[in-house]
């Protein structure tokens, strides 16, 4: 599953990853994590991504819109087990 659109952006912006484990403090083989959604930046780093980019920091996030999805709610979920079903 992927959580971040980082990929794409370093790609559309010609950003590499070598400039960005400079900017911050860490190993080029993080920052490849990062963009193949191997592991998350924190939220503040996302920030600083959004701002050394000027993007939305919406914009760096895979869209969540929930259409299609199966899943329990939170309100199901709770429900359900208010009602002593597991």
């Amino acid at each position: 599953m992927n959580l971040n659109l980082l990929n794409k952006v370093f790609t559309d912006k010609k950003i590499q990853n070598r400039m960005l484990a400079k900017y911050f403090k860490k190993s080029e083989s993080t920052i490849s994590l990062w963009r193949n959604n191997k592991r998350q930046p924190s939220i503040q780093e996302f920030y600083e991504i959004a701002k050394l980019t000027r993007m939305d920091i919406r914009d760096l996030f895979e869209p969540t819109t929930w259409v299609n999805e199966k899943s329990e709610t939170y309100e199901q979920f709770s429900a359900r087990i208010k009602d002593g079903k597991k």
